[in-house]
């Protein structure tokens, strides 16, 4: 895909982004209200940007916004692209490999997800240090590349996270492949096995941006329980409260991130 990155970096210089930036970040359901706050935008829609597909998802504007967040010059993709969506694996990590042409120094991803760990609550914040991927290709390479470069970052994110008085959770992401939620068996499964959250993206992201060596860190908003955690269906608006009662926090966790990470 480089002739593909080469056209749409080339494009989006053209249109205000500059040519350098400090971080990257993946914005996931319910939290593209990030968004607003970075200052000196230029906004530009999926629609617009040559190679870049459409977003289908409630949650995900499909805008790339550029301009300034604590000083820094920063990407922000408030939508993201999902397999489910009938996009292939290396379209999901589009972003990651555009971080990648901006000479990011670090990329922060972003995604709502659902509970397995009993002990977690709606409106949590959890910084992924490890992972379960049952339903995703990634070589056993990639993977001790993600272990590699993912838990000291997930450390430090935890430890910037105290410095300014916010509670954050650490564990481990489920990925599936979606678009339905899971099973109450396949949760029971996903707990024996480990698992804290899960979720339908970010494991693609997270490899791919090892496999290109910008550091990462990933943070999952925990929007609902998965199923057989509580009583009751799983809906999508969960999605939209959950994010809408921790925005300001989360907003505040990014923009230390930003700066410190």
């Amino acid at each position: 895909m480089t002739e593909e990155i080469d056209e749409i970096r080339s494009y989006l210089v053209q249109n205000g982004v500059p040519k350098k930036v400090g971080a990257v970040i993946i914005l996931g359901s319910g939290l593209g209200s990030f968004a607003e706050l970075i200052q000196y935008p230029v906004r530009l829609s999926y629609h617009q940007i040559p190679h870049f597909p459409a977003t289908s998802v409630q949650g995900h504007s499909g805008e790339l916004v550029s301009g300034e967040v604590a000083g820094e010059k920063v990407i922000a993709f408030s939508g993201r692209f999902h397999f489910y969506e009938g996009h292939t694996f290396s379209k999901t990590v589009l972003p990651v490999r555009i971080a990648k042409a901006f000479d990011a120094d670090k990329l922060i991803i972003s995604n709502a997800a659902g509970a397995i760990n009993t002990g977690f609550q709606i409106g949590d914040l959890m910084v992924i240090n490890d992972l379960i991927r049952p339903f995703h290709p990634a070589s056993a390479e990639s993977a001790e590349l993600f272990r590699y470069n993912l838990y000291p970052i997930a450390e430090k994110v935890q430890e910037i996270a105290g410095e300014i008085g916010l509670s954050l959770q650490k564990g481990s992401y489920v990925y599936v492949k979606g678009p339905n939620y899971e099973t109450k068996a396949e949760i029971r499964a996903f707990r024996v096995l480990g698992g804290d959250v899960v979720g339908m993206s970010t494991l693609p992201e997270l490899i791919e941006a090892s496999r290109l060596n910008v550091p990462s860190a990933a943070i999952s908003l925990v929007t609902n329980m998965a199923a057989g955690v509580h009583k009751g269906k799983l809906d999508h608006s969960e999605v939209k409260e959950a994010a809408e009662s921790r925005k300001e926090d989360f907003a505040k966790l990014v923009t230390e991130l930003i700066k410190k990470l």
